[in-house]
């Protein structure tokens, strides 16, 4: 597969064309941030931490009937995947109060819900994420009731299997984004990455976060927290 042009660069990762128009190569940095950009900085060893976990998530829901965009790992920080058109809708899924959850709401951290919650934001860094509704998401025409019922379905079959799944490496999943798209054929399929950029991981004994929360925080020991996680993930392949 040959690398060709960049065709775009966030805050994470840079998206490479292909010979093939409907794959492109992403490419994952260790450019870390934080608050829609405003804080900036730079996890050491991130990229590979975060391209080989997405790729064993992707695949592990894949098994689970939970389509995705990947394809095929080609290095520790680059992997082959089917080129998409992102929907405009971030989709967060909390088990455990914590972050913007606790602060909007005036709760303390760590209180855990009968059942997760959905929450979608409109994906805008101008207008900083708004969260909204499916009415809105309907008005803005962000997608369509069929693939917001889809995406829904999608995100909590994701935490079903998550959420066991990282019990088993004494995990507790917290809450986490998701971001979807549609391909060239118009199906809709899990994109973007699951990793300790856009998951909330604590240990399952300690509470110890095992996340980007660290970097945000200035709590020290990014870069152990990101190691560790992937360690107990290879560990368990």
């Amino acid at each position: 597969m040959e690398k060709r042009e960049q065709l775009y660069e966030g805050k994470a990762k840079k998206v490479f064309a292909t010979d093939d128009e409907n794959l492109v190569i992403v490419s994952y940095k260790d450019d870390a941030t934080a608050f829609n950009g405003l804080k900036k900085g730079t996890i050491v060893g991130k990229g590979v931490v975060n391209n080989r976990m997405t790729n064993m998530m992707m695949q592990l829901l894949e098994e689970h009937g939970v389509p995705t965009h990947f394809v095929k790992e080609l290095s520790e920080r680059e992997t082959l995947v089917k080129k998409v058109k992102i929907v405009p809708l971030e989709v967060i899924v909390r088990n455990v109060s914590a972050g913007s959850f606790s602060k909007r709401y005036g709760v303390e951290e760590g209180i855990v819900f009968d059942e997760p919650t959905v929450e979608f934001s409109y994906k805008n860094d101008e207008l900083g994420d708004p969260l909204l509704n499916t009415y809105h998401a309907l008005a803005l025409k962000l997608a369509t009731k069929e693939e917001i019922a889809c995406i829904e379905r999608y995100a909590l079959t994701v935490n079903r299997v998550l959420k066991e799944y990282f019990l088993t490496l004494g995990v507790k999943l917290i809450d986490f984004k998701l971001e979807f798209g549609k391909t060239a054929d118009g199906a809709l399929v899990l994109a973007d990455e699951i990793s300790p950029d856009t998951c909330r991981f604590w240990d399952a004994v300690t509470n110890e976060k095992l996340d980007k929360d660290r970097f945000r925080r200035d709590m020290g020991g990014v870069e152990d927290a990101y190691r560790e996680i992937f360690k107990r993930v290879t560990a368990k392949k």
